[in-house]
């Protein structure tokens, strides 16, 4: 006999042996796997959050945000646990031939306060991110947007400026939530209601965010747990503590150094998904000495890619290439030469730019990821060799994203990247568009860049993102020398399904709908 999961997909007996006692609860006494079942608080200690956090999606910058909008929010659509897409707030689409014209079905639904979803809140949603005074991260994936208009209450037309196959994957960004429009055509955030599984009590930025389940749901064989407590614990020992003590349930970012001793703690289980984070250094191009391609090229020889990766992620990861486009994904550039450490090259990419010796700042805090810190130091020693000083800043944690990112002209980041790779090249490294890091401007890449969004043939698409990948790793600011697994730990009482998303960090940062207690 097959044990079954809640959906009615096979679970391994390997897998029931992992969860071991929890599991072994579940089970009924004629060895199926028993449908989970609801109660329980979940409580859950983040290793974001920060004092100026709000409740306005398009300021959504963090995983303590990602947690707060898929508890309270829906979107068009998402991403499932197998990484294909399917309909949220959107029952159904169709395109044109084109892919210019986009009609979403709008399925019967409700906010927290009992109105009805309708074309109108999705426009008023969507809208927010647009226009030419909009400071919202997610402007750039909404800028070819040319027309929203509403066929009626329960569909809405979305015409593109130009064809875009990948649409239906922009509209599932955690900042395009959808939220309850005002008679003026707006969204008052502040409010916190959404048509999510989960209904907002209470939002004390950087500390807590408590949520009670909504009852009223569409979703109705989803978010089992009565409530969910949001913490906001940084420091990755207090955070790692806090699950061990039993003061939290599960927690993100498991600290890799000691990953191996959270193993051995009774009632304590780890899990990692591979996925597309990967952690980077961007380089302000617009400063001296980084707008020099020469002093840029010299800094990713210089990095020991392979040592961050065991030093750093303890094997849970990748080295990376300079671009930001996984091996796992579609148009990933397989044939692109990797970057390695190389003293030699960087000394003579130094000579090229007319420096014998340089020296950098480099601002890092091991909110930027876990780990960030000590691979700031690797780096230091690492370009040593190459004749390169780096002077580390260690930067407090608190506030580091809106006082280092993008503030300071050389520091530590990491991306969740994008299920696609126009979403991600959109995102960070197109001209202009808020999120872009490095201020880098490159004319062929952002040609490149509009071409293979409209282009529908998969092969002309594929040589295209090959070589954008190619001009960001050689001419970009951004030095990526890792891509991570996503790495969190929970109670053995928290059980999850067969399949977990890694489009985010705990399930695609779904958690919150899909696990449950034992």
């Amino acid at each position: 006999m097959s044990l079954l999961s809640a959906n009615g997909t096979p679970i391994s007996r390997r897998r029931v042996m992992q969860y071991g006692g929890a599991a072994a609860i579940a089970l009924s006494a004629s060895g199926a796997l028993a449908a989970p079942k609801r109660g329980g608080k979940l409580r859950v200690a983040k290793a974001h959050g920060g004092t100026t956090d709000t409740l306005d999606p398009a300021t959504f910058e963090n995983g303590f945000s990602l947690s707060m909008t898929f508890a309270l929010h829906n979107f068009l659509t998402e991403v499932g646990p197998d990484g294909k897409l399917r309909g949220e707030m959107a029952e159904s689409w169709e395109a044109s031939a084109d892919a210019k014209t986009w009609t979403f079905k709008i399925r019967d639904a409700k906010f927290h306060d009992g109105k009805k979803v309708t074309a109108k809140d999705v426009i008023a949603s969507l809208n927010h991110h647009r226009g030419k005074d909009s400071k919202s991260a997610a402007k750039p994936i909404v800028e070819p947007i040319e027309d929203i208009k509403a066929m009626g209450d329960d569909a809405v037309v979305i015409t593109l400026k130009d064809g875009n196959a990948d649409f239906p994957y922009i509209v599932s960004d955690y900042h395009l939530a959808i939220g309850p429009a005002e008679d003026d055509g707006t969204v008052d955030w502040t409010k916190g209601i959404g048509a999510g599984g989960y209904k907002l009590d209470n939002f004390d930025p950087g500390v807590r965010a408590d949520f009670t389940r909504n009852d009223d749901y569409w979703k109705k064989d989803t978010c089992y747990f009565d409530s969910l407590e949001l913490l906001s614990i940084v420091d990755p020992v207090a955070r790692s503590n806090a699950l061990i003590t039993g003061e939290v349930d599960m927690i993100d970012r498991v600290p890799l150094k000691t990953v191996n001793l959270m193993k051995r703690k009774k009632g304590v289980k780890v899990l990692s998904t591979n996925g597309t984070q990967h952690y980077t250094f961007p380089m302000d191009t617009r400063a001296i000495p980084f707008k020099d391609n020469n002093v840029r090229l010299a800094l990713k020889h210089a990095i020991n890619r392979e040592e961050l990766v065991e030093k750093i992620l303890y094997g849970y990861g990748s080295v990376g290439n300079d671009h930001p486009i996984g091996r796992g994904q579609t148009f990933f550039a397989k044939d692109l030469e990797q970057r390695t450490y190389d003293p030699e090259k960087s000394k003579f990419h130094l000579k090229k730019a007319g420096i014998d010796k340089l020296t950098v700042p480099l601002s890092v805090a091991d909110s930027a990821f876990a780990g960030a810190t000590d691979a700031g130091a690797l780096f230091q020693a690492s370009a040593a060799d190459a004749g390169i000083e780096i002077d580390l800043k260690r930067e407090p944690n608190d506030g580091y994203w809106s006082n280092v990112w993008m503030k300071k002209p050389f520091c530590a980041c990491y991306w969740g990247g994008r299920p696609t790779a126009d979403w991600m090249f959109s995102t960070a490294y197109a001209e202009g568009v808020p999120w872009n890091d490095t201020f880098w401007d490159n004319t062929v890449f952002n040609v490149l860049l509009k071409a293979a969004r409209s282009e529908l043939d998969q092969e002309r698409r594929r040589d295209m993102y090959s070589e954008m990948q190619s001009i960001v790793s050689d001419e970009g600011g951004t030095i990526v020398p890792m891509f991570a697994q996503y790495v969190f730990a929970t109670s053995d009482k928290v059980m999850q399904g067969e399949q977990m998303g890694s489009n985010w960090d705990l399930d695609g940062e779904r958690y919150m709908e899909r696990w449950w207690f034992a």
